[in-house]
């Protein structure tokens, strides 16, 4: 089972490192590990739930439609995704079989903890001053599971790590919205919530 190495010189090493986790069963059914991306110390940090399909057979965090999503956010917050790292709390795509599709499934407890030192590792080699947690499962991996976004979202928080965090919906989300209407409110509360993150960033 790998772990992070004691002291990482940057993020390749951090990378190549979680290239071979085996810290749960998630990467017997993945394509690859999908680490983190971006600046080496970026000034926000964004973490998601887990790659999707895309993610996972492209290797890098959010490039399918939630990235889509969260690429008009970050752009209409006045946000330069180059300069931001997005990564998430689970680094192996968990899914379901249906037909030939793979249907994302969430990561459980265990999966979650089993991924927190890899996560630990990059924020201590960032070294962000702002975290974004998008969605119930990287929020709670950063603030402890009895924390709920739906109470809290759009705040600034000292995180455990003693680093401020806003906490959001995952982009994900705006695109299960039932309709335009909707999915416009939607949209216009997460660019409102990382305009605050950037506001404190």
């Amino acid at each position: 089972m790998a772990q992070p190495p004691d002291n990482p010189q940057g993020l390749a090493e951090l990378r190549q490192a979680a290239a071979s986790c085996r810290g749960c069963d998630l990467w017997k059914g993945a394509t690859q590990t999908v680490f983190g991306e971006g600046a080496e110390h970026s000034r926000m940090m964004l973490i998601g739930e887990q790659p999707g399909d895309q993610e996972d057979l492209q290797g890098k965090p959010f490039v399918g439609p939630a990235g889509r999503v969260l690429e008009r956010g970050l752009d209409e917050a006045g946000i330069d995704r180059r300069r931001v790292y997005l990564t998430n709390a689970v680094k192996h795509f968990r899914w379901t079989p249906r037909g030939k599709r793979r249907l994302h499934e969430k990561p459980n407890a265990g999966q979650v903890r089993a991924c927190r030192p890899w996560l630990e590792a990059e924020i201590e080699v960032v070294g962000p001053r702002m975290l974004v947690l998008l969605g119930a499962t990287a929020a709670q991996s950063v603030m402890g599971p009895s924390f709920r976004v739906s109470k809290q979202r759009g705040q600034v928080l000292r995180s455990p790590f003693g680093i401020p965090a806003v906490a959001t919906v995952h982009p994900s989300s705006i695109l299960r919205a039932i309709d335009d209407e909707s999915r416009e409110a939607a949209t216009a509360s997460f660019i409102a919530d990382l305009k605050v993150a950037a506001g404190n960033a």
